[in-house]
């Protein structure tokens, strides 16, 4: 029987120092005030809604201060969208519970149940948002928006139409040639009890083209260049609430066996392609975003290899003059709690992580819902380029939207959802040629 060999392809990627500094937090400091990073927010990207503002309404209409709208004809304002909402929760209620955790209750329904005040506020002062054009939109806590409309007779402001930032510059797509591909995974939440299951195992031969002679997939294989983990690789025991003399409760020995196996599990895939690892809600990180790189002794064979890369949450990376921004799902499973339903039911997750670019920024409800770092002189999660891909991974199934910018057709990302792999056994390859996705089922029979 002949057998055909086929060479891995290769792609260039990115300077590892290029994009580190965006989400890097350095030596962190919790003293300061949250009310910094929303200065910081607003400064920057009111600017760019203004100037999408005044393309749309003109200039004479513009109210430059939210407390200095005056009743009369219509007018806009620019700030920052603020929602409250007995459903969302409540920090103060966390620290007066007997046992405090670090992830917050939240409500199955969601933050909005129909009875929630929106604001907008800059640093003047805040007003009340009212109208079906609110009840239309989407609006996230965080968001830098302009507002246009008219005060009403109680000062409450009264909305006809919104504007976002929208998405900021792109660099040039340059062509390829051919056919190259980028493994998309998340979710492995590997256990104590079952470090590496049967359909991981699949995964790992499939990307190192050990699968089997006879598999139909060994081309497909032989053109990854490059696989991103996003998020959620480890599923770890909770550790006991206060301090126990129960040894058995505090033995870390199964932990520490768990952590050996993934990165035994992965070095064998860095080992053939590269393999970038980014941490999620379950992982041995810290859980604000951004969540920094795991600790890269954790990696120890992993780190062995140079195509082995541990990234931050969110994190860019460049694979052949394609800019990918790669996210772990915190961030848009928050935005999808602001969904108000039933007016936004059949929005999907990339259809919010489509829209966070319309609104140059990918985690708006941070700090408010969803914990992160209190930057004081800046904003990462405001986007300072277009990525050409938006990875969001740990989603329910796999998906892909597009984002275009208003004003320029050429400029468009595609938004991929990476599904949990615990559940679906499934994994996304992107052609960064076509920049079209498919999606690579493992079962015990098939792949």
């Amino acid at each position: 029987m002949e057998h055909c060999v086929f060479e891995r392809a290769t792609a260039a990627t990115d300077d590892a120092p290029k994009y580190s500094k965006t989400f890097s937090t350095g030596r962190r400091s919790y003293v300061r005030q949250f009310n910094e990073l929303y200065y910081a927010r607003l400064n920057e990207l009111k600017p760019h809604v203004l100037q999408r503002a005044e393309k749309r309404w003109g200039k004479e209409k513009h109210t430059p201060k939210v407390l200095n709208v005056e009743a009369g004809g219509p007018t806009y304002i620019i700030g920052t969208v603020f929602i409250d909402s007995d459903n969302k929760p409540s920090t103060l209620d966390q620290v007066e519970r007997e046992h405090w955790i670090s992830d917050p209750a939240i409500s199955e329904a969601g933050y909005r149940n129909g009875s929630e005040t929106i604001y907008l506020e800059d640093e003047s002062g805040r007003i009340l948002l009212v109208g079906q054009a609110v009840d239309r939109a989407l609006l996230v806590s965080g968001i830098v928006a302009a507002m246009m409309g008219v005060e009403t007779p109680d000062g409450n402001f009264d909305v006809a139409d919104v504007c976002f930032a929208g998405m900021p510059p792109q660099q040039p797509l340059a062509a390829l040639a051919e056919d190259k591909y980028v493994a998309l995974v998340s979710g492995f939440s590997a256990t104590i009890e079952c470090p590496v299951t049967l359909g991981m195992q699949l995964l790992a031969e499939y990307l190192c083209g050990t699968l089997g002679v006879a598999s139909s997939q060994k081309p497909l294989a032989a053109q990854i260049v490059q696989v991103v983990v996003a998020g959620n690789t480890l599923s770890l025991p909770s550790p006991p609430l206060g301090h126990t003399e129960d040894a058995r409760a505090n033995d870390r020995s199964g932990t520490s066996a768990l952590v050996s196996a993934i990165d035994n599990y992965l070095a064998d895939i860095a080992a053939v392609v590269p393999l970038a690892l980014m941490p999620g809600s379950q992982d041995p990180a810290d859980t604000s975003l951004p969540q920094q790189p795991i600790h890269p002794s954790m990696f120890a064979q992993c780190n062995q290899y140079s195509g082995f890369r541990s990234l931050s949450n969110p994190a860019f990376l460049e694979v052949d003059g394609r800019v990918l921004l790669g996210s772990s799902g915190q961030n848009v499973d928050d935005i999808a709690r602001y969904v108000r339903r039933p007016a936004h039911t059949e929005v999907e997750p990339c259809d919010l992580a489509a829209q966070s670019l319309q609104w140059r920024h990918i985690a708006p409800s941070a700090p408010d819902t969803l914990w992160c770092y209190p930057f004081s002189d800046r904003d990462p999660f405001v986007l300072q380029q277009t990525p050409h891909v938006y990875i969001v991974g740990n989603q329910a199934a796999s998906g892909q939207a597009e984002a275009r910018a208003c004003d320029d057709d050429a400029q468009h990302t595609a938004v991929v959802a990476v599904p949990r792999f615990a559940q679906t056994h499934s994994i996304v390859l992107l052609n960064l040629r076509s920049m079209q996705s498919t999606t690579v089922r493992f079962g015990a029979d098939s792949v």
